[in-house]
């Protein structure tokens, strides 16, 4: 794989320090596996604004107790250092306390493992008061162990690593920390109240709920765009997007339903952010159904899947009903979107592009089908005077028949369980009909 191709791919920031990358290779890693993860942490870099100039592998048993790669390769490393005057050194491994600290002293350079790599890009990616906080929030949970003995070089320089919400906070004593954690928890639970209010009123007034989820790029807010009519921000640089986006949009059955755009996810997705992201990805774990949106093109893009399944069972959102839907089909092999349409056949799929609108018909058919495979055939007898229920039932159900006897309206529709709840004093009779077939995906 090229990486300098999927480089040029994304719009190039502006460069503000130079960096050398280390991998630690160990006897489990295949070299595959080796060059897909280097190709992200070069992307990584690229999109926190660092150039990659040089790179190091090192095959080991075991990590380093004390620097992870051993006191001969730090010595290397620090020779390339003084040579192509770097900045930063990235680790594409995440670091100890005690590793990263003697590391620093050692290179007398910052020195960031994956996981703070990916902080300080989220951290320039939280625009809302809710992204800053928990951003923020995973921030302090990554530094508190680390206070001791580590942070004069990042001080001293700045940049990537110490920049965002949690960047005051280095030289703050443990007690204080730990109060603005606390104060930041109890933050983000108000939040999330607020959405558990939401989901109750959505829920009552029967809009399903669709949640798109995917790697990192895959393409989620083109995809909203292009299938709510929205304007969602679109950037071709990982996690372009971070806080989620809710779109209404009317589905061909008429039913109403709200598209969630959510933060996308990556291989060793830090624990510290899946924490403080809990209700943000508590949006998945409700929603009505999941879109697993995967770039077709990627070569990796079976192990982003697989990466994505991870996290999804981590946030105990991988029993929501779901649909693959590949994306990006205008500049992938077609071979590769047929193989990947059988081998993950167990759930619906559908091969889309986002950019040119191929599939989306589709895709929406099967939203809809899928939506309303839990329906069933009612009769209602409703007054008059409940017009408003009648409305909400042409919104979000599918009504076959219409009539008036009287002062009262009577419905025969198709209802979800929500609203079927909400209008059992109106059933007349519920027929044994079968539930309306899925479309057969392809």
């Amino acid at each position: 794989m090229n990486h300098t191709k999927r480089l040029i791919e994304l719009e190039r920031p502006p460069i503000i320090e130079t960096a050398i990358l280390v991998r630690p290779a160990f006897p489990e890693d295949t070299d595959k596996e080796i060059e897909e993860s280097l190709d992200e942490m070069r992307q990584l870099g690229w999109t926190a604004g660092a150039d990659v100039v040089c790179t190091f592998v090192q095959h080991r048993p075991k990590p380093c107790p004390a620097t992870l790669v051993g006191s001969g390769k730090a010595a290397q490393i620090k020779a390339a250092c003084d040579e192509r005057e770097a900045d930063l050194v990235m680790f594409d491994s995440d670091l100890t306390p005690a590793q990263a600290s003697n590391l620093e002293e050692l290179l007398g350079v910052k020195v960031l493992d994956r996981t703070q790599l990916i902080l300080d890009i989220f951290a320039q990616r939280a625009h809302t008061n809710e992204g800053k906080h928990q951003v923020e929030l995973a921030q302090l949970q990554y530094l508190l162990p680390r206070l001791t003995g580590r942070g004069a070089v990042m001080r001293q320089q700045g940049g990537i690593g110490v920049r965002g919400p949690g960047e005051q906070k280095l030289e703050v004593d443990r007690r204080r920390i730990r109060k603005r954690i606390e104060h930041l928890r109890a933050e983000l639970e108000s939040v999330r109240k607020h959405r558990i209010t939401q989901r109750k009123r959505r829920s009552q007034g029967a809009v399903g709920t669709v949640a798109l989820v995917g790697y990192t790029n895959a393409g989620k807010s083109s995809l909203l765009n292009a299938m709510a009519d929205a304007d969602v921000f679109v950037e071709n640089k990982l996690f372009a997007t971070l806080d989620p986006r809710a779109r209404l949009r009317t589905l061909p059955s008429r039913r109403q339903v709200v598209f969630t755009d959510t933060v996308g996810f990556i291989r060793k997705l830090p624990h510290s952010l899946v924490a403080a992201f809990h209700s943000t990805l508590e949006e998945v774990s409700e929603a009505g159904l999941l879109l697993l949106v995967a770039d077709a093109a990627h070569p990796a893009v079976e192990d982003h899947i697989r990466a994505v399944y991870e996290v999804l069972d981590e946030i105990k959102a991988a029993d929501v009903p779901m649909v693959h839907v590949f994306n990006k089909i205008d500049i992938a092999d077609p071979g590769m979107v047929s193989q990947l349409q059988l081998m993950w056949g167990r759930n619906a799929s559908v091969a889309v592009s986002a950019r040119t609108g191929e599939g989306l018909d589709r895709l929406l058919d099967i939203v809809d089908a899928e939506l309303a495979s839990d329906r069933q055939r009612v009769t209602l007898r409703i007054p008059q005077s409940q017009a408003g229920l009648v409305a909400r039932i042409h919104r979000s159900g599918r009504v076959l028949n219409q009539r008036y006897e009287g002062d009262d309206i009577i419905l025969e529709a198709e209802l979800d369980p929500a609203m079927k709840a909400q209008t059992a004093q109106f059933v007349q009779r519920t027929p044994d009909y079968p539930r309306a077939p899925l479309l057969e995906a392809t």
